[in-house]
């Protein structure tokens, strides 16, 4: 949960700044098509911490006895699938797959609101995986989007390179 709880909250907030007259912007355009990729970026990032917390045995008991909630685990690896352009060019489906985890936290929280004896130190965990899942989604946005705004930059000073030795072969 804490690497895709908080995607919907990051999904909402880049999408109410692309609404917005006052940020409306081509590089606001471009996160709302970086929100796929991000969120297969950190189902990545996911695999990667799974396989590390497996290592050194890979064995069926030893992935059975640590991981506890397999079906949210095999969601989460679901998420990769968002690098196919199948997936992401339309990126209201990263919101939808995300929102498993989402309710899986609230439906967590709301348990241990209304409860009479509700465990602070569990609300306040709680907390701290949403938190952390949000900073880890916006990183990734911000790291994508920097990725994108150099490889723009880049390709289209190579292009105006070429159009200008072009131009002075022509007429040297």
């Amino acid at each position: 949960m804490a690497f895709f709880s908080g995607y919907a909250l990051v999904y909402t907030g880049v999408l109410f700044l692309s609404g917005n007259k006052l940020f409306k912007s081509k590089f606001v355009d471009k996160l709302v098509l970086l929100l796929p990729y991000t969120y297969a970026f950190v189902g990545a990032l996911f695999l990667g911490f799974q396989i590390r917390k497996l290592y050194p045995d890979y064995s069926p008991e030893h992935i059975r006895l640590l991981i506890q909630q397999s079906y949210l685990v095999i969601w989460g690896f679901l998420s990769i699938a968002f690098w196919l352009p199948v997936f992401n060019k339309r990126p209201v489906l990263s919101l939808i797959h995300s929102l498993v985890f989402f309710c899986v936290l609230a439906g967590d929280l709301f348990i241990q609101l209304t409860t009479p004896s509700a465990d602070n130190n569990i609300l306040k965990n709680d907390m701290k995986v949403y938190g952390a899942s949000m900073i880890l989604n916006l990183g990734v946005l911000g790291f994508l989007a920097i990725l994108v705004t150099l490889y723009t930059y880049f390709k289209d000073k190579q292009m105006q390179h070429r159009h200008t030795t072009r131009r002075q072969k022509r007429h040297p």
